[in-house]
């Protein structure tokens, strides 16, 4: 499975010429990522007395850091199969009419999870964004520029998948279900965008 493969492993697969992995996983590592240096600062303030007075809030953030980051991995080997199962409903054969019918369903069933995938990456993406805030206000003062990078790191996964999402939902003939979740997304896309810089001016403040 990509998601126990060593970095180099991933990285070497990211770079073949092979379709998967690709953006979407790149992004979910990316979101796994900010995730896990959430978890280490808090890890690194919760037990510490000069932070005796965060430290139930922050192990409850601690908490949901690890939640978010284990669903995130889960994310990486999604991709792949929702890819996969775009480029098999394509590879369908389509000689008669029964059979184009039956090829053009599979093919935008595909699609709407194919859709669904990366939009679930954006929403845990954006609570990333705002438990970085959290903890980059009260966490370990030593480990602020962590909180920095994750935030950005978060940022940047969400404006990757946003991508997955436009380009599946373009081809997605249900224009119903297209026009929802390009509304989420934009919220999305919007509140992430002035929740990163308002944390990543936090933290350029926090440093001096």
């Amino acid at each position: 499975m990509i998601k126990q493969a060593s970095i180099e492993r991933f990285l070497d697969e990211l770079a073949s010429g092979n379709a998967t992995p690709g953006g979407g996983s790149a992004a979910a590592v990316m979101g796994a990522m900010a995730a896990a240096l959430l978890s280490m600062v808090g890890n690194l303030t919760i037990g510490k007395a000069k932070y005796r007075d965060v430290e139930q809030e922050l192990s409850a953030v601690l908490e949901r850091t690890e939640q978010l980051r284990k669903q995130l991995t889960e994310m990486i080997e999604e991709d792949v199969a929702s890819f996969g199962a775009v480029m098999t409903a394509y590879a369908m054969p389509r000689q008669t009419q029964e059979e184009s019918v039956l090829r053009a369903q599979a093919i935008q069933t595909a699609l709407r999870a194919a859709t669904q995938v990366p939009l679930r990456c954006c929403r845990i993406c954006r609570e990333i964004i705002d438990l970085s805030a959290v903890i980059a206000q009260k966490g370990n003062s030593s480990l602020v520029s962590d909180a920095g990078v994750a935030v950005l790191a978060a940022h940047a996964a969400l404006r990757s998948s946003a991508l997955n999402v436009m380009i599946n939902a373009k081809v997605t003939t249900d224009r119903q279900f297209v026009t929802g979740q390009l509304a989420e997304l934009d919220a999305l896309l919007l509140h992430a965008s002035a929740a990163t810089e308002a944390c990543y001016q936090s933290v350029r403040k926090a440093i001096g």
